[in-house]
């Protein structure tokens, strides 16, 4: 291997994507168990590699070199072999320098809860030390000499301004994981997650839902590459190329997701856009109905509304993990807030808003057999709708 990453799970990995748009060499993931680690460190075969969890301080022993940045940070995510010696230094420092900058995150003089104390946390730390924070309090879920507990900084901490998610709590496939409620810190002002699959975790929806200024993780992701390029290959680049690749991710991995009432014209919407973009289209009733080998009526019948609920929730967990796709959902998704919530983290939700006249009876789903049954579930889910939604598509003309 040249150029490449390394690390014990690498199957969620954007680097080789990212690197290959940065620069001109192929960049390989090389998923290394411990005792492979070793092996690999030792025997030196390649010309620059990325280190990622859990091996950023472990491969500090075979350095010759590290720069002084990653000796205040004692953790390690870029090496270069120049001569035979291995030269390391630190770009997550630099990728979250570049995240804070962006998104006008002001830590001076705040008091700041940072999630996690690898190797990822060090540099997030001497970022916040330089940048003249006020106080910084580590957690782990075992206190030690220098972290407390997640149920410690809820109860004593509760005014902290600032809150950052370095470990993988909430990364696919463990995407309903929170590290923390955001209703325990009624101070918080801003949010800053490490972690990028998927695009938004649960921890930055609720930041969003909360007005609270909020930084994903992929912009670091592709800031500490960009970092990592001029390090391998000692030039610079343009910071532009960072907006150029997330903007480019961002619309190849995000869903595209249709809410809205039955007959409002999704499924319709969802294969015309399917044909256009060349995107798998999800039915989530249709997903629904294949699961269980049977139709929403019968569903209904033998178990009522509460049971239909059950199994779509279940259905939106499965389809919420995926990226790239077209989703159609059926128009009682929003009931269970979690739903939306869900299908947020990956994707982009559409209200596709049609007047209630133009709506059509269905006698095959029961919530909708008649004008009546239709207007009494306008009136319960148009405000929800509206709620959950991050763009508006009115619906009263041709395709």
């Amino acid at each position: 291997m040249e150029y490449g990453l390394i690390g014990e799970k690498l199957g969620h990995s954007f680097s080789k994507i990212i690197h290959e748009q940065l620069a001109d060499y192929s960049y390989d993931l090389k998923p290394l168990n411990h005792q492979e680690f070793k092996s690999f460190m030792e025997q030196r075969e390649f010309t620059a590699i990325n280190v990622t969890i859990p091996y950023k301080q472990a491969v500090i022993p075979y350095l010759d070199h590290m720069d002084t940045k990653a000796e205040n940070i004692q953790a390690v995510n870029t090496i270069l072999k120049k001569d035979g010696k291995l030269y390391g230094t630190n770009t997550d420092y630099d990728g979250f320098c570049y995240t804070l900058k962006k998104h006008q995150i002001n830590v001076k003089d705040k008091k700041v809860l940072i999630c996690g104390d690898g190797g990822a946390a060090q540099a997030v730390k001497a970022v916040l030390q330089d940048e003249g924070c006020r106080e910084i309090i580590s957690i782990r879920r075992t206190k030690t000499a220098h972290t407390i507990t997640y149920e410690e900084a809820c109860a004593k901490h509760h005014d902290c301004q600032i809150i950052v998610n370095t470990p993988p709590c909430g990364m696919y496939p463990n995407h309903l994981d929170r590290p923390l409620d955001l209703a325990a810190f009624p101070d918080c002002e801003a949010v800053v997650d490490l972690i990028y699959n998927p695009l938004q975790t649960r921890l930055c929806v609720q930041a969003k839902k909360r007005n609270i200024r909020c930084a994903g993780g992929l912009e670091m992701l592709i800031a500490q590459a960009k970092y990592a390029v001029e390090f391998f290959k000692q030039t610079k680049l343009a910071d532009t190329v960072i907006d150029t690749i997330v903007t480019q991710l961002m619309s190849e991995k995000r869903n595209i997701v249709l809410i809205g009432m039955p007959s409002c014209g999704k499924t319709t919407i969802a294969q015309a856009l399917a044909k256009r973009m060349n995107r798998e289209v999800i039915d989530l009733d249709e997903m629904l109905v294949d699961q269980q080998q049977k139709s929403i009526k019968t569903i209904m019948a033998e178990g009522g509304e509460a049971e239909f609920r059950r199994l779509e929730s279940e259905v939106v967990k499965q389809i919420s993990k995926q990226q790239g796709l077209i989703i159609a959902t059926g128009g009682g998704v929003i009931k269970d807030p979690l739903n939306p919530e869900l299908l947020s983290m990956n994707g982009t939700l559409f209200y596709i808003k049609r007047p209630i006249e133009q709506l059509l009876v269905d006698d095959k789903r029961p919530l909708s057999s008649s004008t009546e049954a239709i207007a009494a579930l306008w009136q319960e889910r148009k405000a929800l709708y509206e709620q959950y939604a991050d763009v508006e598509i009115e619906n009263n003309d041709d395709i």
